[in-house]
């Protein structure tokens, strides 16, 4: 096959511009540069963009998943791009090569669907909700997994023209893995692979006021889409108790179950649940879809 070509998303809320310029820069300074790069201002003006940046400002703040599908879908005017990368605006790549080995993945192995880059503070610390496995003690140790990181990966074009892009009605929280669910269900690879870094820093979901509420309607949404219907009540009795042994906050609980109680009773997209092979190859992983 042809070399891959890559193509990068950024979106930004237009309140970090000295870091999204940083960001930018990154991108270009990679040796093997990228085809396209756009960046979308979710709801906000954006500020002046690098030669050759094409900016998208929406009138809306549609969430990570609507402001990640706008911006694929203006990659994918390109028409001849393979591989997105989504980029946090706060992020950095601090080596030049990794759009190279990224390339090199992608031409070796035509069902590998997604890549998921190592997320690292400025002293090369990765927090352990950052490693995409269970028993995350090992940051470097890379393979096959069955969920992906949002603040930096790759995508297969190939494999979102089949299984679809960003779940727009989730807004926050668990679109990657809604997507990971789906992309594994089609028989397409995650991997992670830590030698490819985007710098961040170091941060706490919890800091964004909906943080709660979207987790927990996020994930009875993606029980009710993407489950067997036995693994249902498993998979959601497992994240009750996990909530109730890890949450500190009352208010935090509350909003919990809330957003628990709105993903039972609102809409939540086709149901489409995954075959029993997914279930199993996805245990052999060490990550079976009940945690």
């Amino acid at each position: 096959m042809s070399r891959p070509r890559v193509g990068v998303a950024v979106l930004t809320m237009g309140n970090r511009p000295a870091e999204l310029q940083a960001l930018l820069d990154s991108v270009a300074k990679q040796q093997e540069p990228a085809a396209r790069v756009v960046v979308v201002g979710n709801g906000s003006p954006l500020p002046d963009l690098p030669a050759g940046v094409i900016g998208v400002e929406l009138d809306e703040n549609l969430g990570v998943s609507g402001g990640r599908n706008v911006a694929m879908d203006k990659l994918r005017e390109a028409g001849d791009l393979d591989v997105l990368v989504d980029l946090d605006d706060d992020g950095l790549l601090v080596e030049a090569d990794v759009f190279t080995r990224l390339a090199d993945l992608y031409a070796d192995d035509p069902r590998l669907g997604i890549v998921s880059f190592r997320i690292a503070d400025e002293t090369g610390f990765t927090q352990r909700r950052h490693v995409p496995r269970l028993g995350a003690g090992d940051a470097m140790r890379g393979g096959e997994v069955t969920t992906f990181l949002g603040g930096g990966h790759g995508l297969s074009m190939r494999m979102l023209d089949e299984i679809g892009g960003w779940p727009d009605e989730f807004f926050f929280t668990h679109e990657e893995t809604d997507l990971a669910w789906r992309a594994m269900d089609a028989g397409w690879k995650i991997r992670y692979e830590p030698e490819l870094v985007l710098q961040h820093p170091r941060t706490s979901p919890a800091r964004h006021a909906v943080y709660f509420r979207m987790t927990a309607r996020n994930r009875v949404w993606m029980a009710r889409r993407h489950l067997p219907a036995t693994l249902v009540p498993v998979y959601l009795g497992v994240w009750i108790t996990l909530t109730l042994v890890r949450t500190r906050s009352l208010s935090g609980l509350r909003a919990w179950f809330g957003g628990f109680a709105e993903g039972v009773r609102t809409p939540c997209g086709p149901r489409r649940p995954m075959r029993w092979r997914t279930v199993w190859r996805m245990t052999c992983l060490g990550r079976p879809p009940v945690i």
